[in-house]
């Protein structure tokens, strides 16, 4: 049965480094919504929810031919976060979510202030960007299950991403 691993939460928190190192351990796809939007971005497009909808498509055609995919989102909504788990149930394939979190804002600001974009074109978000972005707190009873990851250690982060995973 396919997985999917959905990797969530605020910019700047370690999803990408995260999610890029899940990938290579579990030999599955890697689907970042910031590789969509920001080529969308710099061709003038309205991106919307549509870049989150691209990753949705992509995602459920690779779960179709039972690949593995790990999906690298902020997540910040209601609406985002169940329709990984509606995709989940239409494939047939086991969920995971993940959520990000820097606990010391200190280090969280500082790695906003100091990242540089690896995407061409990518105007990264500032620490008031983040601050202000709209994020809601997760409910599971709302939003589903998820496992809340201490990204302050990437290293540690990823051994505790990696049991989540093993043990769903």
């Amino acid at each position: 049965m396919a997985r999917l691993i959905v990797v969530s939460g605020l910019p700047g928190t370690g999803k990408t480094t995260l999610s890029r190192e899940l990938t290579r351990r579990l030999g599955a796809t890697y689907l970042r919504v910031d590789a969509v939007e920001v080529p969308l971005l710099n061709s003038g497009v309205d991106v919307g929810p549509l870049g989150y909808e691209v990753v949705h498509t992509l995602a459920r055609e690779n779960l179709v031919l039972g690949r593995d995919v790990v999906v690298d989102v902020v997540n910040p909504l209601p609406v985002t976060r169940a329709s990984w788990w509606q995709l989940a149930r239409d494939t047939s394939a086991d969920c995971t979510v993940l959520e990000c979190v820097l606990p010391d804002l200190a280090e969280h600001r500082r790695r906003i202030e100091q990242r540089s974009p690896d995407l061409a074109g990518w105007i990264l978000p500032t620490w008031r960007d983040v601050e202000e972005r709209e994020y809601l707190p997760w409910h599971e009873e709302r939003d589903g299950p998820r496992t809340v990851i201490d990204t302050t250690d990437s290293r540690l982060a990823l051994e505790a991403a990696l049991l989540v995973v093993a043990s769903d």
